[in-house]
């Protein structure tokens, strides 16, 4: 059945407004896969950001997306995108009756939500916020954002994490009460998407690379990346460790995305003489029919909340290789990868020699990396938890003005 055919849930069908970012990243790619999840179950969603979403929203009758008009005053150094978004919010809910809105990544979206719910006073919508990661042990930490992020993400009817780490971060850095309930719903994929291939094709690489054209590409395994390119992802690394790989196996790195440290990767493949063996693919909202067929996945995050490139990683049965901070081991555990030290790179270069030398280790990983993923990081459990969440929430509400 259809989205748009779909009958209302049990309980009755919600009208929900979810804030995001729309770049490339877990925050905007969770919070549109869960509005499409909600779509799909019944409920009424509009999506509000400054752009369309990275990952194209489907056409359906129950899904609506606004996009947020910021004004370019030459007064303003930097467009007022907190004010605007904060008008759209209220513009948004009141005009299409919005019961709550569930903002993505606190900074500037919990501040927004809190100003549009003063301006609408007694009309306000209840208001859900789940934190992603950098908003936390980033951007909200810093002395500049703490106080106000603290304050908003506290006046929240409800918080969410997608791992008891940041749930942990998030009561360190910003001060949130022990007593304060967090609650963690771990990030969830698409398993029909994000399936192992009937057969992996390690040749459809090729052309990517060049190999036919260029005699001295070798073809050999690929590892693949994908990320916004910010520096907390630290994607130099990964050139660091393929060029001491490619000491031992002719290895190929594919990169998905774009941000600012692309034009610094770029520039250390070349000082490295690697250039030919990488290929920069950039935003490709198709990259799951090569990451399907890769041999293996890099994560060289600064630190990760959670993880979700890795998550869709082992749900296509591609082991994950990377570094052990933040939430990471929560979602990539030894029967699934390898994670070392963090910035250790000759240890991470070893760890992915090792994997691409055995075809039945990277096998026997990749197969349970899969049963991992179905038994708990499926969407429908998810789904189901943020549902219970929002209708607890407005029951409380509807209780308490009463």
């Amino acid at each position: 059945m259809s989205a748009s055919s779909r009958p209302s849930p049990p309980g009755g069908e919600l009208a929900i407004a979810v804030v995001c970012y729309p770049t490339l990243g877990g925050s905007g790619i969770m919070a549109t896969e869960l509005a499409v999840g909600l779509v799909r179950r019944g409920h009424r969603v509009h999506v509000i950001a400054s752009a369309p979403p990275s990952r194209p929203l489907p056409e359906c009758s129950r899904l609506f997306f606004h996009e947020v008009s910021v004004p370019n005053y030459p007064l303003f150094d930097q467009a007022p995108y907190m004010l605007a978004l904060a008008s759209a919010i209220a513009n948004v809910t009141s005009e299409r009756g919005i019961e709550l809105v569930h903002v993505h990544y606190a900074v500037p979206h919990a501040a927004s939500a809190y100003l549009a719910r003063q301006v609408l006073g007694a009309r306000a919508p209840a208001l859900v916020t789940t934190l992603h990661g950098t908003d936390v042990t980033r951007i909200g930490a810093d002395p500049s954002y703490q106080e106000i992020t603290r304050f908003c993400v506290e006046s929240s009817d409800a918080i969410t994490v997608p791992s008891l780490y940041l749930k942990e971060q998030a009561q360190r850095l910003l001060g949130i009460p022990p007593e304060r309930a967090i609650e963690v719903i771990p990030n969830f994929v698409d398993t029909d998407r994000f399936a192992p291939p009937p057969a992996r094709d390690n040749a459809r690489f090729d052309d990517l690379f060049e190999v036919a054209a260029d005699r001295s590409v070798t073809p050999g395994p690929v590892l693949f990346h994908a990320s916004n390119f910010r520096s907390v992802k630290r994607v130099t690394d990964l050139l660091e460790v393929l060029a001491r790989v490619r000491r031992t196996i002719p290895a190929r790195l594919l990169l998905v995305g774009d941000g600012p440290d692309r034009a610094a990767a770029e520039q250390r493949a070349r000082s490295l003489g690697i250039q030919r063996s990488v290929c920069f693919l950039g935003k490709r909202p198709d990259f799951v029919e090569y990451l399907r067929h890769a041999d293996a996945f890099l994560l060289t995050s600064e630190t990760e909340s959670f993880g979700l490139a890795a998550l869709e990683s082992l749900s296509c049965g591609v082991p994950v290789l990377g570094y052990r901070v933040g939430g990471v081991p929560a979602v990539v555990s030894e029967d699934v990868g390898r994670l070392v030290e963090p910035f250790d790179l000759d240890a991470l270069a070893a760890a992915v020699v090792s994997v691409l030398s055995s075809t039945s280790l990277r096998q026997t990983l990749g197969a349970a990396a899969r049963e991992r993923v179905l038994a708990s990081f499926r969407a429908e459990p998810a789904l189901d938890r943020y549902e219970t969440l929002f209708r607890q929430v407005l029951a409380t509400r509807r209780e308490r003005s009463a």
